[in-house]
């Protein structure tokens, strides 16, 4: 096996551990912007992990994928933190 075999599984290990510890606080989290924090990570893990299966592969055919992941959590972050701003405003 080579090198780079090596590489592959020593990433989707560490991404793999980030994705559990990160579901762990999505669980436990005390409030809600501490869960939406933690899908905007999820967002970002899983392009992390289709972005190293891509150039494992050699295939660029998963740009449009991880573009439009990478968008939809942003996107989602940012309505949910005017949210909690309109809220935490309108409270006080």
């Amino acid at each position: 096996m080579s090198l780079m075999y090596y590489v592959y599984v020593a990433t989707f290990t560490m991404l793999g551990l980030g994705v559990l510890f990160t579901l762990y606080r999505l669980v436990r989290g005390p409030s809600v912007l501490d869960r939406v924090v933690c899908l905007n990570t999820l967002s970002v893990l899983l392009v992390s992990a289709i972005a190293v299966e891509a150039s494992v592969r050699g295939d660029t055919a998963y740009f449009g994928l991880m573009v439009t992941i990478a968008l939809l959590g942003f996107v989602g972050t940012i309505t949910a933190a005017r949210f909690a701003e309109r809220r935490a405003h309108d409270r006080g």
